[in-house]
């Protein structure tokens, strides 16, 4: 009976315990799609995608956006790695968010930073990286 009172108890610390891993896997950030950053697109698409850019200039009717955001991951592989994390807590009784949880910290992604030149009808001209790729 002590047994099963402390396989119990173990298990509840476990399912309890577990789960920040999975979730820091599982909210990673997204990957954006680089495929839109050739010239002739619409500012329109470029802010979609990336959101609003941290600061925009004007000079001779032409535009430059500069934006910085962090390059994540496609949805499958996040889910890949939530239920791997969720799998090896399981198997390990919680030992693993040791080792999974500050893995999931180092990889939060790649800080990126582009610069954006458009033309007078707002479609994309140049892109320049200015960290990341």
């Amino acid at each position: 009976m002590r047994k099963i009172l402390m396989l119990g108890l173990m298990l509840t610390v476990c399912l309890a315990s577990s789960g920040c891993s999975v979730y820091m896997a599982a909210n990673q950030p997204g990957n954006k799609n680089f495929e839109l950053l050739k010239p002739g697109m619409p500012r329109e698409a470029i802010i979609a995608e990336f959101g609003a850019p941290i600061s925009t200039e004007e000079k001779d009717g032409e535009k430059t956006d500069i934006y910085k955001f962090v390059q994540g991951y496609p949805q499958g592989e996040k889910a890949f790695r939530a239920v791997g994390h969720g799998a090896m807590d399981v198997l390990t009784l919680g030992l693993w968010e040791v080792v999974g949880t500050p893995t999931e910290g180092i990889m939060h992604g790649k800080d990126v930073v582009l610069k954006i030149l458009y033309d007078k009808d707002n479609k994309v001209k140049t892109v320049t990286y200015l960290a990341g790729k």
